[in-house]
């Protein structure tokens, strides 16, 4: 009996124990901060050529307020490729806060509005939803002087032959070297490379200042330039001189 007793109490601790726990796994580590969060992949499939069918297209841009991208004016045209505003004859579709395609995160939205500027090659867009936690680029409403220094990011092609828009935001320095009317001219601070100058699907482009990588102000985007990466000027619209009327517009 007392044997047995035994033998049924200590059962019934056995069943009380617990296995112990096992070691929490490491958290995976965190992804990197974006890099100039601002910057915009602009990309369509379906804008219609002359004789039918469609073709794929793309340029580059940054955000200016939530709901609202800058680009260049001739991303936005009809089957003549004459600028049109209003909402677009193709679908657009416009990525913001990454610095590779793969990275996670970032904001995907559409472009539903179309504003040209009256003075120069470049557009204001609003999309169909506004961007939240990302800085806007600030616009300088005052002339620049030459010799200032503007760093470009784009999401323009990485190949000279083959054009399509980049897996990476591509990154490069450029001096201001000349001051037209609604115009400015650039030249690279070093020697240029499909990964840090204008290529195909750059345009629009933003030209800006940032001391942290994160927030920034801009003077100007992408228009035009030699063939890449062959040496030249690019010509970019000025942002001072219809900052006015952008404003005008984010209002409206």
């Amino acid at each position: 009996m007392g044997g047995f007793a035994y033998v049924a109490a200590r059962q019934g601790e056995a069943a009380d124990i617990k296995p112990p726990a096992r070691a929490s796994e490491p958290a995976p580590p965190a992804p990197p901060p974006v890099t100039l969060p601002f910057n915009a992949k602009l990309t369509s499939q379906d804008i219609p050529v002359k004789g039918g069918g469609v073709r794929g297209g793309g340029c580059s841009g940054a955000l200016i307020a939530p709901e609202w991208v800058i680009s260049a004016g001739h991303c936005f045209h009809d089957i003549d490729d004459v600028r049109v505003g209003g909402r677009p004859r193709y679908h657009m579709t416009v990525t913001i806060g990454k610095n590779r395609d793969g990275d996670p995160g970032g904001v995907t939205a559409e472009v539903v509005d179309v504003r040209q500027s009256p003075l120069n090659d470049l557009a204001v867009v609003r999309l169909s939803a506004p961007v939240t936690g990302i800085t806007p680029l600030t616009l300088v409403d005052a002339k620049p002087a030459a010799g200032q220094r503007l760093e470009f990011a784009g999401w323009g092609s990485t190949s000279a032959t083959v054009v399509a828009p980049a897996t990476h935001l591509k990154r490069g320095e450029f001096t201001i070297s000349k001051i037209n009317a609604s115009t400015l001219e650039a030249v690279p601070v070093v020697a240029r490379t499909v990964e840090n100058s204008p290529c195909h699907d750059d345009s629009g482009a933003p030209y800006f200042v940032s001391s942290d990588g994160v927030t920034g102000q801009l003077f100007a985007i992408e228009d035009y330039g030699p063939e890449c990466p062959q040496p030249g000027t690019e010509v970019l619209a000025r942002v001072d001189v219809v900052a006015g009327w952008i404003h005008q517009q984010l209002g409206s």
